[in-house]
């Protein structure tokens, strides 16, 4: 391109261009921005923080019921049947048990699993899961002793080769219920 003289028209010259050019790149990328937080907001806040709250109140009660009974529990996840074999030890053996594995990001990899007492073995519980489970999640068992509910909660990485341990972990956040 040719230098422009002095009294040549201001479209002529290259730098009003480049400028106009980084502008209207700015403005471009911030419109796709907008549009990618639009169509995928987040899904992690609550709003509600008073009822959160309440909520891990009552979950620590669970966990120190949980603790209380001395409840222990060995998980295997079958990758090739989807079978869920859970061995649960303590002074709990209800007759179904809820399993939840839960994924800290992705709600629709979340897998609600119900299990039922096996009638051969004492402890033994059966359950059956869809597709394969694999990363970290959080791992809840949810049982019912004496019409209170009891729960075992931890943060476990989930694979087919390994089982899953519950209860072998301190409870995190109870110190001051001990009391």
């Amino acid at each position: 391109m040719p230098a422009a003289n002095t009294t040549s028209p201001w479209y002529k010259h290259l730098w009003p261009w480049i400028i106009i050019a980084i502008l209207a790149c700015s403005v471009t990328l911030t419109l796709s921005m907008v549009t990618i937080a639009v169509n995928n907001p987040d899904n992690l806040v609550n709003d509600n923080y008073y009822e959160a709250g309440k909520g891990i109140n009552r979950s620590l009660d669970r966990e120190l019921l949980a603790q209380t009974l001395k409840l222990r529990a060995s998980v295997h996840l079958d990758g090739m049947t989807g079978e869920v074999d859970l061995h649960l030890t303590g002074d709990s053996q209800p007759k179904t048990l809820e399993l939840n594995l839960i994924s800290p990001t992705q709600p629709e990899k979340d897998r609600k699993i119900t299990l039922t007492h096996s009638d051969t073995e004492a402890g033994r519980y059966i359950g059956q899961v869809n597709d394969k489970v694999e990363g970290r999640r959080f791992v809840e068992l949810l049982g019912v002793e004496n019409d209170k509910t009891w729960r075992m909660f931890e943060e476990e990485q989930v694979s087919h080769d390994k089982d899953l341990l519950l209860g072998d972990e301190p409870l995190q956040g109870a110190e001051d219920l001990k009391k």
